[in-house]
């Protein structure tokens, strides 16, 4: 067996004296773990750097086998990335987040998503605003999608101002008022991809609180696999 394709690196753990298990992700075979002899050396260290991209190649006699991989960087972005706390907690919370897919399954709108952010994590508003994006699709790739093109109440598409927390459906202003303590609010750039205002902290926070409820609720929660707390650390980089 054996392929070759562009791969995130998520992380590498030690390995005997040299080697490394490396994780990475891939458009094409998802999340992937393969052996790197030599991976702890000098020259390879900085290379599997979680947030940089290289183009691995996988080899294995077996496809249920670990696997060995060689890769070359294509991308190297791991420096910059730790040399804020915005790349340094961005880098880690698309990890943690790209961990809750099952090994091997392709996801490739997350995979490009992933790479769109790394090169992103210079500003504390854009990373978050990107990151709740993400997660909003993550949701949607494991089957658990909000529904934010209508109100749940009365089939309205305007004027949505809350997302139920037990249907993740959105709400009405109007309707919604009566039940507003018990409903999450909808930010209204969450509505419209092409929103040109910048969303202020308040907003972000929102977006980071509904995203946050829905993914501990279906996939942190189930899988005893606490949200990360880099998301609680980027809220706190927010101004504001």
């Amino acid at each position: 067996m054996e392929w070759t394709a562009d791969a995130v690196v998520l992380g590498a753990r030690p390995h005997g004296e040299s080697s490394v298990v490396l994780e990475v992700m891939t458009a094409e075979h998802g999340r992937h773990l393969g052996l790197v002899k030599g991976g702890r050396s000098r020259r390879m260290q900085p290379m599997l750097q979680p947030g940089n991209t290289l183009r691995a190649t996988w080899r294995a006699r077996l496809d249920s086998h670990l696997g060995l991989f060689t890769a070359e960087t294509l991308v190297s972005r791991a420096a910059t990335l730790m040399a804020s706390a915005v790349g340094l907690h961005g880098v880690q919370v698309i990890a943690a987040h790209l961990r809750y897919l099952p090994e091997r399954d392709p996801h490739p709108a997350l995979h490009s998503a992933a790479g769109v952010i790394l090169d992103h994590l210079s500003d504390p508003a854009d990373a978050v605003r990107l990151i709740v994006r993400f997660e909003l699709a993550l949701l949607d790739e494991l089957g658990f999608g909000l529904d934010l093109s209508r109100c749940a109440a009365t089939g309205a598409d305007t004027d949505l101002a809350w997302v139920s927390p037990k249907t993740g459906r959105a709400v009405g202003r109007e309707a919604g008022l009566p039940w507003r303590d018990r409903l999450l609010p909808l930010p209204p750039f969450l509505l419209d991809p092409t929103r040109a205002e910048r969303p202020d902290a308040a907003a972000l926070r929102a977006a980071l609180a509904l995203t946050g409820h829905f993914l501990d609720r279906h996939v942190a929660g189930p899988r005893s696999q606490p949200l990360s707390p880099s998301r609680a650390a980027l809220a706190g980089l927010l101004e504001g």
